[in-house]
């Protein structure tokens, strides 16, 4: 028996090892600081920082604008087996880090938690209007957030916020299987992971006079569905890309990045959220998101294409469009 005992124990620490090394094989991010933009100089134009995830502050110096505004990133044990709920303080702290006192919208690309349970909470701090689908907006509801400041947009038809026109687009996600559907009554925190379903999924479009730009939250996409569309930036959501078949990501790249015809692409969405902003960010585990795949045909597709590749710093200005 106590032979039975420790050999069970063996084969428990052999496990425990295994699962420690696939989880931390990790592609390394710092080989990539030679994609990182420079910081902004302060030069007239549209800037975006980018804080994590699909979470973006974009700005002409007039108007500002946030997609998702998600700080809280809740570790992955709450993610796995708890609840999870708004983090008061991170988002005042990530809000503080990006200068981002005071915002005109708060626009959220679909309402998975690590682009929609937050954003409520963000609108509310900084008077922002919140624009989302209706399963966005009762996640806005359950926090309290009034009616007067949730949009639901029409897909495709524009909305004006300053200089920016915004259009959002229907698109897909990245098919996950994970939180599918919608969320059809006010969703009140703490709640599951699982509970902030995935609802609407869009691109957001921003033609200002300074040139177009276009936000994709998940390497998803409907085919022929950005046709009428050309943005000189694509800031590109690319979790889970890399793991994804050959046939898929070429589809990929074809609907989306060949036809918005870019000059700029920066790939997003590819780091670990349930990290705090706080500590320095990595990469995914390859068996979760193969970033190097991703880079490694990004930059063929930009060698062949002829659009520059770029990776943002955390929380500095970068400039986008010259005014």
């Amino acid at each position: 028996m106590v032979r039975g005992i420790a050999i069970a124990l063996l084969v428990l620490a052999a496990a425990l090892a295994a699962a420690l090394y696939v989880w931390n094989d990790r592609p390394d991010l710092e080989r990539y600081s030679p994609w990182v933009a420079e910081r902004w100089r302060g030069a007239p134009g549209v800037t975006v920082s980018f804080l994590g995830v699909s979470t973006l502050l974009i700005s002409d110096g007039e108007t500002h604008l946030m997609t998702d505004g998600f700080f809280s990133r809740p570790s992955l044990w709450d993610v796995a087996v708890g609840e999870l709920a708004p983090d008061p303080e991170r988002i005042g702290d990530g809000l503080a880090r990006a200068g981002a006192h005071r915002l005109d919208a708060v626009i959220v690309l679909h309402s998975h938690y690590d682009h929609a349970m937050d954003a409520p909470d963000v609108a509310e701090r900084t008077g922002a209007v919140l624009v989302g689908s209706e399963s966005t907006a009762n996640i806005a509801r359950g926090r309290g957030l009034p009616n007067a400041q949730i949009v639901v947009p029409e897909a495709g038809l524009p909305l004006s916020f300053g200089r920016f026109t915004l259009t959002m687009i229907e698109s897909r996600h990245l098919p996950h299987g994970i939180a599918e559907g919608t969320i059809a009554e006010p969703l009140v925190p703490p709640a599951r992971a699982l509970d902030y379903k995935q609802g609407k999924t869009y691109i957001a479009h921003l033609s200002h006079p300074s040139g177009d730009i276009a936000v994709v939250g998940s390497a998803g996409f409907v085919e022929g569905a950005l046709t009428p569309y050309r943005s000189e930036i694509v800031l590109l959501g690319v979790g889970g890309l890399g793991n994804m078949t050959e046939q898929y990501r070429e589809t990929f790249y074809r609907e989306v990045v060949d036809r918005l015809q870019p000059t700029r692409v920066i790939p997003i969405h590819y780091d670990d959220f349930t990290r705090p902003l706080s500590q320095p960010l990595a990469l995914f585990p390859r068996i979760v998101d193969d970033f190097d795949q991703t880079m490694e045909e990004l930059q063929r597709r930009a060698s062949t294409i002829g659009f520059e590749l770029q990776l943002l710093p955390l929380a500095d200005a970068v400039l986008l469009l010259d005014s």
